[in-house]
């Protein structure tokens, strides 16, 4: 597939109306034949959970509904009043958890852990609270990872990257920003710096040290388009900044699916047995 070269470097506009349809039905559709009416949604005040919680309201109405507000003692007040802004906004019921006891109780028994496994043990702590949501209401949980975050693997396994259905893991972060706009999501949460509030001054761009803008017209052209590695250097594209992007999509393709089995059956969970064809049998 070619692209004109008017558009070399850019993503095409979401057609932001269509997306929602999808989305919505989707997450309606998929909800019911699981036998579930409600889903939870772990709000964080971010762009990701806003646009999910959004989309979920529209599909299902806001009863049906769950914002889960799960602050440690060291996140952002900023995020917490954004996350109230949007359920207030939406009209959705809400709870708020602090996941401090749970992590700190871990966290206190480990000594030289460095931000990252920090990262991960509150991720993981915070989708326990999730699924425990989930089982009390009944609902399903609703994932947040966008489709830039699940290439680089930038999620936490079984923590932020878990979830029953996902809407929104097909999108780009610039997708989500557009979408974003057209379902009316408060400017102060489009804004500001996409951050997952790990520890204080964490920031996405600040630990991948390049911007979602940038490596999605790079995911877009070498994932969707198919280009090679070479012609996204002929394109512009820096070849250190080009092999980095693609181990990292290499690297991580583990977080991207179940855990695998080795095959001894004629029908194999995760070979042969696959949905769609085998749902409700």
């Amino acid at each position: 597939m070619d692209i004109t070269s008017d558009l070399v470097g850019v993503l095409p506009p979401l057609n932001s109306g269509l997306a929602t349809q999808i989305t919505t039905r989707f997450i309606s559709e998929e909800l019911h034949k699981a036998g579930f009416e409600k889903v939870v949604v772990g709000l964080s005040g971010g762009i990701d959970s806003s646009v999910v919680a959004s989309l979920a309201v529209r599909a299902l109405g806001p009863a049906h509904v769950t914002g889960i507000l799960m602050p440690y003692r060291m996140s952002s007040p900023d995020s917490l009043s954004d996350a109230h802004g949007l359920a207030d906004k939406l009209g959705i019921p809400r709870e708020v958890f602090d996941v401090s006891p749970i992590a700190d109780g871990f966290l206190s028994r480990k000594e030289k852990m460095g931000n990252t496994r920090q990262g991960n043990v509150l991720a993981r702590a915070r989708m326990i609270v999730l699924y425990d949501f989930s089982a009390e209401l009944p609902a399903l949980v609703l994932g947040t990872s966008n489709k830039t975050e699940i290439l680089l693997g930038y999620g936490t396994l079984f923590g932020d990257l878990a979830s029953a259905l996902n809407p929104v893991g097909d999108l780009y972060k610039t997708e989500i920003r557009q979408l974003a706009k057209f379902l009316d999501i408060p400017e102060k949460i489009i804004a500001k710096p996409p951050t997952a509030d790990l520890w204080a001054g964490q920031s996405d761009e600040g630990e991948l040290g390049f911007s979602d803008a940038e490596v999605d017209r790079l995911l877009y052209h070498r994932v969707d388009l198919g280009f090679s590695p070479d012609r996204l250097v002929e394109m512009g594209f820096d070849k250190k900044f080009v092999v980095r992007v693609l181990e990292l999509i290499r690297r991580n393709q583990f977080k991207r699916c179940g855990p695998l089995i080795c095959k001894l059956s004629p029908r194999t969970v995760t070979h042969d047995f696959l949905y769609p064809r085998d749902w409700g049998m």
